[in-house]
């Protein structure tokens, strides 16, 4: 069962008390799954939890990479790890275990990467991966969300810790727009179209679906009909979904919060390459690295707007024939 029901409000939810709810629920529920986590537990409600049940929660420290092998160790003995950290954290810093004692080992391992992209905000470009997506869909076999709102956030973490191979779930702790009802179900590997058009087809996101709602509306009191589709899952992408869009609207835009290196407006560009040659651009980070600042400032600055959405989705559809 799913539902849309985006208003352009947000949900009441924070992503972190969502994880620090929905983690300790799936370990009570299977005795199979274990928490590791890199000394973050108060990042995202779990540390009363992990108090409590010190067999089932693990304080790896500031040792990202080490928590992820030993996350791996357990899941070749059968256990369902998720682990959690900040997302360069949990991409570039342990990318090698990830990659080989994962992966390569054929062991199945669930990795939270919190606060992605301009989410970071005051934590500051040290900490704001746009590159953390590209690392993971080069890791063959893993999966890779980008989540949308809390409704989702339980929805895919819920598959994931039963899904094999190497899963990669980037949200951010804070509040989120609520695009789906609460108990909704998103099946990984499946886009979600929220919203209809014929003019142009918007792939969006993460924190980029609620722009690109907002955009399509401005559009729409234009005379111009944007298609929405929620490509939450952008490994393994939904082809079918790139391919019948672009067929149908003759152009494309991609938004994410992620460089235009390896996520989501790669994924989908290979595919029109291949399948349906189409005008098509993207909203993303360019070739830049992150910085301080609140996420509204930051998302002006990296153009990860609505306003931006409008203003590339015209000039795309400008070179429809």
């Amino acid at each position: 069962m799913m539902k849309v029901v985006y208003t352009g409000e947000m949900d009441p939810r924070l992503c972190k008390s969502v994880l620090g709810e929905t983690i300790p629920a799936l370990a009570e529920k299977d005795a199979d799954v274990i928490y590791l986590d890199a000394d973050l537990m108060s990042c995202i409600g779990t540390a009363k939890w992990a108090k409590a049940n010190p067999g089932r929660a693990i304080n790896c420290g500031i040792a990202e990479a080490n928590m992820v092998g030993v996350a791996c160790g357990l899941a070749s003995a059968g256990f369902k790890p998720i682990v959690h950290t900040f997302g360069p954290f949990a991409s570039r810093r342990c990318y090698d275990q990830a990659f080989l004692s994962g992966g390569y080992a054929k062991n199945d391992v669930t990795i939270i990467g919190t606060d992605p992209g301009v989410t970071a905000t005051m934590n500051g470009g040290t900490h704001m991966p746009f590159e953390d997506v590209a690392l993971y869909r080069a890791l063959p076999g893993a999966t890779v969300i980008d989540v949308t709102d809390p409704t989702m956030l339980i929805s895919v973490l819920g598959q994931c810790v039963n899904r094999p191979g190497v899963k990669y779930i980037r949200v951010g702790r804070k509040q989120y727009a609520k695009v789906y009802e609460e108990g909704s179900d998103l099946p990984i590997g499946k886009a979600v179209t929220l919203r209809e058009g014929s003019d142009i087809a918007i792939f969006a996101c993460g924190i980029m679906v609620h722009e690109a709602m907002q955009a399509a509306g401005t559009l729409a009191a234009e005379g111009i009909q944007a298609a929405v589709i929620d490509m939450f899952t952008i490994k393994p992408l939904d082809v079918e979904a790139v391919e019948a869009w672009a067929k149908k609207c003759g152009a494309v835009l991609v938004a994410e919060n992620h460089n235009k290196f390896g996520g989501l407006w790669s994924a989908v560009s290979e595919v029109l390459a291949q399948k349906r040659p189409v005008p098509a651009g993207y909203v993303a980070v360019e070739d830049e690295f992150g910085e301080v600042g609140p996420q509204g400032y930051l998302q002006e600055r990296f153009g990860l707007t609505a306003a931006h959405i409008v203003e590339q989705a015209k000039s795309i559809i400008a070179k429809k024939s």
